[in-house]
């Protein structure tokens, strides 16, 4: 089977997991027992924050918060900072974020206001800063989209936004950056929310990036884990095969961007243009490439992809659990129904070879010939 659906979740890193092993074969106590156990479980929990942070953030400026995931870690965001006036973001986030900002509204809270954004799914930054007042409180744009791999340049937007109100706060979902995108974060980004087994980890970790010099009002309550700002028992297990996971993919982070991005613009020139069309731009993620069937139906494309030895996706799968039959993402950036209805995300992965991208292309192109004259 070829899977090239890696931005919906990955293979654990086998080094990571082998690594962590001993966090539940022995090293298996509550890191916040008052016996020396406990205590060195918490020191490994410190070293684990501090590597996740020092790989895209000066760690004097940030600190880590894990989480259970990127959504908890963008509802946390959402719900401490969007308190009253206005919260701006985009019309592709991620579900955790919109629907967040959605029950902001829902609540009487406070006032969302969404920004358009361009064909490949970038925010459109003159709009969305036409929305930016001194009421806002909170402004969220996602680093890199989870369906177009359309790339933000957060540090420039987070700089434009603090430059006509300085007092917003502003969160970017990282998801689909971090550890595949480079990106030193600056001190105009205040929030950044990251989850483990997009690169690796496993599904159940992940971590809020937060500036320390910034108040947070937590969204889980108990007994006081992380410093006080998310509590419930941490996954030591969990997080240091996060820690791990990280450790290894940074170190071929360049390397493997560039053999991606070659994957992408060879297997966009084998499918064939007479079914294919690609949506995504050159200069986006190299982990995704977005394109649409012109007549076919991306679903219908994805059943039978997988029969043959292929798993692909239509689009975000958080966006399954919806009931829309077309993408929200591909309608914001401009396309057709008709077009919206094609879209196949295909996503990569370091472990992705060249046989795999030429066979996929040839599967596809397979089932295009054998059902498109079906479908006229």
């Amino acid at each position: 089977m070829i899977y090239l659906d890696n931005a919906a979740t990955t293979k654990p890193n086998e080094t990571a997991l082998k690594k962590a092993a001993v966090y539940v074969t022995e090293q298996y106590f509550n890191p916040s027992a008052p016996y020396k156990a406990g205590e060195d479980l918490n020191v490994a929990l410190k070293i684990a924050r501090s590597n996740l942070v020092r790989h895209i953030a000066d760690e004097n400026v940030f600190e880590c918060i894990f989480t259970s995931c990127g959504t908890e870690g963008d509802n946390a965001a959402v719900f401490a900072y969007g308190r009253r006036g206005n919260v701006v973001t985009t019309e592709v986030e991620h579900s955790a974020v919109l629907n967040a900002v959605t029950e902001l509204k829902n609540r009487g809270i406070a006032e969302p206001r969404i920004a358009k954004v361009l064909a490949d799914g970038r925010v459109d930054i003159e709009h969305l800063l036409s929305l930016v007042d001194e009421k806002t409180t909170l402004v969220s744009v996602m680093h890199v989209n989870n369906e177009t791999g359309a790339i933000n340049d957060i540090n420039a937007i987070a700089k434009a936004v603090k430059e006509k109100n300085p007092r917003v706060v502003f969160h970017s979902d990282g998801v689909q950056g971090y550890g595949k995108i480079p990106v030193k974060l600056s001190s105009f980004v205040d929030l950044y929310a990251v989850s483990a087994h997009k690169i690796g980890g496993l599904k159940g970790v992940g971590a809020l990036f937060k500036k320390k010099s910034l108040a947070f009002r937590p969204l889980i309550y108990g007994g006081g884990q992380e410093s006080g700002k998310r509590s419930g028992t941490e996954n030591v297990f969990g997080i240091k095969s996060f820690e791990y996971a990280a450790e290894e993919k940074f170190k071929t982070l360049e390397a493997d961007n560039k053999r991606l991005y070659a994957y992408q613009e060879k297997m966009t020139a084998l499918l064939d243009g007479a079914y294919f069309k690609r949506i995504s731009s050159k200069d986006g993620s190299p982990y995704i490439l977005y394109v649409s069937a012109k007549i076919l139906r991306g679903e219908i494309i994805v059943r039978l992809a997988y029969d043959r030895g292929l798993i692909i996706s239509t689009a975000s799968a958080c966006s399954n659990n919806s009931k829309r039959r077309y993408s929200r993402v591909a309608l914001a950036c401009g396309l057709d129904e008709k077009t919206a209805d094609g879209v196949l995300r295909i996503s990569f992965s370091p472990e992705t070879t060249e046989e795999e991208i030429v066979k996929a292309s040839e599967i596809l192109n397979a089932i295009a010939k054998e059902y498109a004259p079906k479908m006229r």
